[in-house]
């Protein structure tokens, strides 16, 4: 495969994946936001963790006065001037498709084509909080039929194994963010861990990340800080996890690997990572800073990123 498809391919799974986490940030930010004030202490900061979570505050400071629900939402959902906006993320993904239309199948491209036709009927336009909530819906629908359509429809060759890369690159890159701003950002200093507010913050993580059966199905008990971060960190079973996603990385790039003759940086980094991954213990990770680990792991995925750019896409 020419490197030219495979980094379409590859960029193309990647913006597919980034529009539906931003539209899962954007629905948290607004649950959140619909708690009565004295919920949380009468301060939330809710629109500055979305923003921190899935966009650039420095390309946001010089287009708007003041974070908002409004300036947030706009921002993140429809500036064309933040490259990671859900507008921005079906733009790109959908000139990656043109590029390598023949590489794709017809229900991959209806997928992304049909979805940036759809776009046009939303922008513009000034939502009101149900019908925004309804387009972060369609997002997220949008994301599903792309990936169920390369999951469903594609040849096991070198066009799937590129996809895929791109997909749990950009997944785990995701989850890593939401937990880091939740750690850091979401609670104010007033609000104790472990409160209400703390609790609620956690149900809403878990039912955006499509997790919130699975943390009661894996541990039949009260939402636990420490036992989100071990569902969405080391729980193989958990799609949106970790240790999933660089199982899926692993096993893609192996069979690139195995396809094409030759092993590199990429193999090396994934595979070491998925096996720190699975040496770890959830105590050990809290009790060194999962603030830290979270960061150390969003640097070497960036990392590995490069590598397969390196390796492969150049």
């Amino acid at each position: 495969m020419l490197s030219r498809t495979a980094d379409n391919l590859y960029w193309l799974s990647r913006y597919a994946e980034r529009a539906e986490f931003v539209a899962r940030i954007l629905d948290a930010a607004l649950r959140l936001a619909a708690l009565p004030s004295s919920y949380g202490g009468g301060e939330t900061n809710e629109w500055a963790s979305a923003l921190a979570s899935a966009g650039d505050p420095e390309v946001f400071k010089p287009l708007y006065d003041s974070v908002t629900e409004a300036t947030v939402c706009d921002f993140l959902a429809f500036s064309p001037h933040n490259p990671s906006s859900i507008r921005s993320c079906i733009e790109t993904a959908r000139e990656n498709a043109r590029s390598v239309r023949t590489a794709l199948t017809t229900e991959m491209w209806d997928a992304i084509n049909g979805a940036w036709l759809e776009l046009r009927n939303y922008e513009g336009r000034e939502l009101n909080r149900d019908e925004f909530t309804r387009f972060l819906d369609w997002v997220k629908g949008v994301s599903l039929a792309f990936d169920g359509s390369a999951y469903r429809t594609m040849l096991r060759n070198d066009a799937y194994w590129f996809t895929r890369l791109g997909t749990a690159i950009e997944r785990a890159d995701n989850t890593a963010r939401i937990l880091d701003v939740k750690y850091r950002i979401l609670l104010p200093a007033t609000e104790k861990v472990g409160g209400s507010l703390d609790y609620f913050q956690w149900t809403t993580i878990l039912r955006e990340v499509s997790a919130f059966n699975a943390y009661h199905w894996v541990y039949r008990e009260s939402v636990k800080p420490l036992l989100v971060a071990d569902l969405l960190i080391l729980n193989r079973q958990m799609p949106r996890s970790f240790s999933n996603c660089y199982g899926m990385l692993v096993e893609h790039l192996d069979l690139i690997a195995d396809a094409y003759g030759r092993r590199g940086a990429s193999q090396r980094l994934a595979s070491n990572t998925l096996a720190r991954l699975e040496g770890e213990n959830i105590n050990r990770i809290f009790a060194s800073g999962l603030h830290e680990f979270v960061t150390e792991f969003i640097v070497e995925n960036n990392r590995l990123g490069a590598a397969v750019i390196e390796q492969y896409l150049v």
